[in-house]
């Protein structure tokens, strides 16, 4: 918790209850890039804010994981024709302006800032977290990792409900605060509060590039 930017009080009275501790660091992590796909990253789309300074610290923190062979698993929210026009997907009733994530069109595709490799992983999903309804865990799991970097966007949905998911699937959590973004200020931050409180580390770029930094260059 940070007295300076939530308060001393509430600093306090969280800490009094017991939440914040540090999560533990292991030595297998993986890279998690959350929704980092052209309809949330450009503010051209209607489901997008300007993003550039997110994806630019996203790029740098997975060209620092290169070294150790560390993971990367992008992930994108795609929905076929019938789902977006249909009633089938209920988030869809509340969230309309995701309609326009269909297979195939601009939106969903990977920012193309981003330094993705043929080796990276993709998940696509039709829902808020990377792991519900999808082969995540057991992928993550299968490549023997133990700590998940979430970065991404939507700070207060994708991203949070993901570092919840990954914390109650076995894995410790960090969120880069410079690698996850929002449409606004005020649900950014309150979001990176409660994770920060109840689900992982939200920690300084710099810190998570130090920590991949220290992990052993896998063999070429």
């Amino acid at each position: 918790m940070s007295a300076a930017r939530y308060g001393r009080e509430t600093e306090r009275t969280y800490a009094r209850a017991g939440f914040g501790a540090p999560v533990r660091r292991g030595a297998r992590p993986a890279i998690v890039v959350v929704d980092l796909t052209r309809g949330f990253t450009e503010d051209g789309f209607p489901s997008g804010a300007d993003l550039a300074d997110v994806v630019g610290a996203t790029g740098e923190l997975i060209e620092a994981g290169r070294p150790a062979g560390v993971p990367v698993v992008f992930t994108a929210i795609a929905y076929t024709p019938a789902e977006a026009a249909g009633d089938a997907v209920t988030w869809l009733h509340k969230a309309q302006g995701m309609r326009a994530l269909i297979e195939g069109s601009a939106e969903v595709a990977v920012d193309p800032r981003l330094p993705r490799a043929p080796w990276d992983h993709l998940i696509v999903k039709k829902g808020a977290s990377a792991f519900f309804g999808t082969s995540l865990s057991a992928l993550l799991t299968g490549l023997g990792c133990d700590t998940v970097l979430v970065c991404g966007a939507t700070t207060s949905g994708c991203v949070r409900a993901t570092a919840v998911d990954a914390v109650q699937s076995g894995f410790s959590v960090l969120v880069p605060r410079a690698c996850v973004g929002d449409r606004a200020p005020g649900p950014h931050e309150a979001n990176l509060f409660d994770i920060q409180a109840k689900y992982g580390d939200v920690i300084d770029l710099k810190d998570a590039l130090a920590y991949l930094g220290g992990l052993p260059v896998s063999a070429p």
